[in-house]
């Protein structure tokens, strides 16, 4: 099990849509046990446990579905990082001076310090977040509220 599985699992989602549109209502959510509810930190949830690397009760046993949650657990296990990793999570502040309010996972640095990559589900490339299907966004670092380093072993690339 590497952060290369984490990914992979991920990519494999890209435009994956909850069906009925608006509806929230994903296999994602079906899993969870909370279908119809918003679903980015569901997704997270889903890909971490797909890849072998389950989270662990943060809400529930299967992880987290709140980001506040998110934030909190991993603050108080001091797993915050200035320097994430492909295969971090990442988690958003998107309405400033507001909770975090969203989640995806990291996958690269586009410009280091300013734009990255990440996988993201309840989005769309026309809405910041609750957008109803999984992407790969570029953000700003600049939304960012707090990067998590997971902890999972990088294969070698050789």
């Amino acid at each position: 099990m590497s952060k290369e599985n984490i990914l992979k699992i991920a990519a494999q989602e890209n435009n994956y849509s909850e069906f009925p549109a608006g509806s929230n209502k994903t296999k994602f959510g079906a899993w969870y046990g909370l279908n119809g509810q918003p679903w980015c930190a569901i997704f997270v949830s889903w890909v971490f446990y797909h890849a072998g690397h389950p989270l662990g009760k943060i809400n529930t046993d299967k992880g987290f579905h709140y980001c506040p949650s998110g934030y909190n657990f991993w603050k108080a296990k001091n797993q915050l990082t200035q320097t994430p990793q492909p295969g971090d999570i990442v988690l958003y502040n998107i309405h400033a001076g507001q909770k975090t309010d969203h989640t995806g996972i990291f996958v690269r640095w586009l410009v280091k310090g300013l734009y990255f990559e990440a996988w993201e589900g309840n989005t769309s490339q026309h809405n910041m977040r609750d957008g109803g299907s999984v992407q790969l966004r570029r953000r700003w670092v600049g939304l960012v509220r707090a990067f998590v380093g997971v902890g999972v072993q990088v294969l070698d690339e050789g």
